[in-house]
């Protein structure tokens, strides 16, 4: 077989043809199923009361405050209710992605018709009773969002934020053989730039042990309040962009439901024959080729089914349509009488008996068991979930003879543990790396011992690392990578995050939509935990001179901890140790955000594997070989988080010992950056009184922090010593230049915090006169070095912890 063969464009003809011998009575009965899923839907937008109008409508049996979104969801509901035609057919496992952001009408309505939302909802019954909960509990005070939130059965994927719905349905896909994913997207989500470049998720799919994406682009044609773009191409400037994108569209359109339901119903069978016949050539040959997978362009009127006009103005077919067509329905009778007729166009007569339930005949059409899809396990991940199969961390260890005594790579050797994570997991296919195109720029390349990187499209002879059946992930976007782990994870998988530390800003906002989604699942019994999301920023912003200012910016854990204190956790390892037990802890975790920030270069390793366990498990502790204060009290704290401030704090004290010998410094090294936070603010917080005990009540701190100095006092500011504490971080300076101008730039290096220890120390500035001296002398000599010779001084390079030669710990 020619593995690179390209499928013939499916026939729109043909499929034409094939709708008119599809079964009348089957459409009429699906039309019916339809009819029963939009009425619900109008219900939940509008009634409090009175759910299938056995009564006269009344003002009271609407609600005092409409909200929710109709435009969308018709079309959302014609999509759902053949979906289940195939899945009964067929006896396969699709899973609904509802891209449009305010589907959630539709959403809910279906999976109460299937019987999935009673079930895990039992409050919400599938009687008249039932009904009239559903219908009041929509966007009502104690009830549920108006979007497909994670409340919503079936769904991985929330309405919040447009542009990811393609990705989460990719990322679901991977490793998934035997599920299909409709990924419905709302043409004004696909003009979003996420949702624009999504669309190359094709080229990663590989049909031997991958599931397959059905993309439904549903073109409304309405935004708000504009059209869409999409919405305005013709039919061939749309077949064309898609074409070009490696897909073969086809086109559903029109407004006539007698015309519509055949055609749909053929097109999905196409659709559905053509993926099938795509990865049986594939498995059988063991080759992924150069697929052209299938789509379909829904073409529908916004609001659909609903009044035509309003008030003498346009609604239907229009963006009018968009949200709730009518208003007023508590205090006009005009519009509560067109509700009423709006509503009984669907004749809910024939679609509910006399006690609220689904007739049988309608019932019968929906799937049963776990295939519904608002049952099915893809859509709770924590269902599948399987814990890793871990190495021991500790075979990696970096050999550290003292403090400071080796030097390593920390993510390099982090690589060497992914790669055998990689290789102990290989059989259950559920570990993948995401990253943009820097795994080997972050060293992590041992990785690709193990593995390749994920490439389906044509590969050189001379490229390296590149194969079909990779499990790294690079793409030149933190969106698609972010999106496509967030997919994974939510159906069941693990995966890490590899990434430039500045960079990750471009996910901010994805970051947060997948912070409240686990928010919300802790509170839902029946949500079962998915793997957490790990981070590693690297290429951070110390180590960022080579590039200079555009490449700077450590904010990235402000944004993380303004979440819910147990979604997230922060971790600054200072040494190649430490790292290792950190990855190992993140990658066991489950329902978290795992942010973990280190350093790629060359440096010093302070710790053994024994203390690094023991130190990283408290996440914050005196280093007691880096102190003079003998377990009593201090003169001084010196306190650090991260890589560098680690070493430069640790500088700064060898000047201070040097010079002021009788003065008292304990060295506070912190990993958890949440462990700052009080007890009762974050689970990792210190009590006070162990804050205390590290950084007594009323002694001075010199605080040498990775990021923006204000963040530690967004920590630190109840406690009681907090008026002395001290920061230096980065201060938006920095320039291509030498790695200790980066510090010198920010007041960060070893002098700046020397002489700040100083100047908060005035009963000591008879003895500290000669340190001032040296440490301003530096500063001048070393502006002066760089400048002429374009490297930092050989003592700044050489530098190296002078005391003792055994590292220790304390508790």
């Amino acid at each position: 077989m020619d593995t690179n063969i390209v499928h013939s464009p499916l026939d729109g003809d043909a499929i034409k043809q094939a709708a008119q011998s599809i079964s009348s009575d089957e459409m009429t009965l699906l039309d019916r199923y339809w009819r029963a899923a939009n009425y619900l839907s109008v219900g939940q937008i509008y009634l409090m009361g009175n759910p299938l109008l056995r009564e006269p409508l009344k003002f009271e049996d609407t609600k005092p405050r409409l909200l929710g979104h109709w435009g969308t969801t018709p079309g959302l509901n014609f999509i759902y209710a053949h979906l289940n035609r195939i899945i009964v057919r067929d006896d396969c496992k699709v899973l609904y992605i509802c891209g449009p952001g305010h589907g959630g009408p539709g959403m809910v309505a279906n999976t109460y018709l299937e019987g999935s939302y009673s079930e895990i909802y039992p409050e919400v019954g599938e009687d008249l009773a039932g009904l009239k909960s559903l219908m009041k509990q929509f966007s009502f005070p104690g009830g549920i969002p108006s979007h497909a939130a994670p409340e919503t059965p079936g769904s991985i994927h929330e309405g919040g934020e447009l542009g990811y719905a393609l990705l989460h349905a990719y990322g679901a896909a991977f490793d998934n053989p035997d599920l299909v994913v409709a990924a419905v997207v709302g043409d004004g989500e696909a003009e979003t730039g996420p949702l624009a470049a999504s669309w190359f998720s094709n080229k990663f799919l590989n049909p031997v042990r991958d599931g397959a994406v059905l993309p439904i682009l549903h073109c409304n044609g309405y935004k708000i309040a504009n059209p869409t773009l999409f919405g305005r191409m013709e039919e061939g400037e749309l077949r064309s962009l898609f074409e070009g994108y490696g897909y073969d569209p086809i086109f559903v359109s029109g407004d006539d439901p007698a015309v519509m339901h055949p055609l749909m119903a053929a097109t999905l069978d196409a659709c559905f024959a053509r993926i099938r016949q795509i990865q049986k050539d594939a498995r059988e040959s063991g080759k992924a080729g150069e697929p052209r997978w299938p789509m379909i362009v829904l073409k529908s009127p916004k609001g659909w089914t609903g009044p035509k006009e309003v008030n003498g103005k346009k609604v239907e077919g229009f963006w009018r349509a968009h949200q709730v067509p009518i208003t007023d329905t508590r205090t006009k009778a005009d519009s509560l009488k067109l509700l009423e007729e709006w509503m009984k166009s669907y004749h809910p007569e024939e679609l509910f008996g006399e006690d609220g339930r689904l007739l049988p005949e309608l019932k019968a059409l929906a799937p049963k068991g776990d295939k519904r899809m608002g049952a099915l396990p893809e859509a709770n991940g924590g269902l599948l979930r399987r814990d890793l199969d871990m190495p021991d961390f500790r075979d990696y260890a970096v050999a550290v003879p003292r403090p400071g005594g080796s030097t390593a790579e920390a993510t390099r050797e982090l690589g060497k543990f992914l790669r055998d994570v990689m290789k102990r997991n290989e059989a259950h296919k559920n570990f993948r790396i995401m990253g943009p195109d820097e795994t080997a720029s972050n060293r992590l390349d041992a990785v690709f011992q193990e593995t390749d990187r994920v490439w389906i499209e044509k590969r050189e002879s001379f490229d390296e690392s590149l194969g079909e059946n990779g499990r790294v992930m690079e793409v030149l976007s933190e969106h698609l990578c972010q999106g496509w782990l967030e997919g994974y994870l939510l159906t069941g998988r693990h995966g890490f995050f590899s990434t430039y530390e500045a960079f990750i800003h471009i996910v901010d906002s994805m970051f947060n939509q997948h912070a409240k989604w686990l928010k919300i699942t802790r509170d839902l019994e029946w949500r079962k935990p998915i793997a957490s999301l790990n981070y590693l920023l690297t290429s951070h912003v110390w180590r960022q001179d080579h590039n200079g200012f555009t490449h700077q910016d450590p904010g990235f854990i402000d944004h993380v901890i303004n979440k819910k204190a147990d979604i997230v956790r922060v971790y600054l390892p200072a040494d190649a140790n430490s790292l290792l037990w950190v990855a190992d802890h993140c990658l066991t975790t489950w329902d978290r955000i795992n942010v973990i920030v280190a350093g790629k270069q060359p440096a010093p390793q302070w710790l053994t594997m024994e203390q690094a366990e023991k130190h990283c498990q408290a996440g914050i502790g005196v280093w007691d070989w880096a102190s003079n204060d003998e377990d009593g009290e201090p003169d001084l704290v010196m306190a650090c988080a991260g890589d560098v401030p680690t070493l430069e704090a640790l500088a700064a004290v060898d000047i201070l010992r040097k010079y002021m010998p009788e003065l008292k410094i304990r060295v506070v090294n912190v990993v958890d950056l949440m462990t700052l936070q009080s007890h009762g603010e974050h689970p990792h917080g210190l009590t006070d009184m162990a804050f205390d005990a590290l950084f007594t009540r009323n002694k001075p701190v010199i605080f040498a922090f990775h990021g923006y100095p204000w963040l530690i006092h967004r920590l630190t500011y109840r406690r009681a010593n907090h008026n002395n504490i001290h920061v230096r971080g980065y201060k938006e300076e920095g320039t291509t230049t030498t790695p200790f101008d980066m510090v010198v730039l920010n007041d960060l290096d070893r002098f700046h915090l020397a002489l700040d220890a100083i100047d908060r120390l005035p009963g000591w500035r008879n003895q500290s006169g000669s340190a001032v001296e040296y440490c301003e002398a530096k500063l001048k000599e070393h502006k002066a070095y760089v400048h002429e010779h374009g490297e930092d001084m050989p003592e700044i390079n050489g530098w190296g912890w002078p005391y003792g030669t055994a590292a220790r710990t304390g508790d």
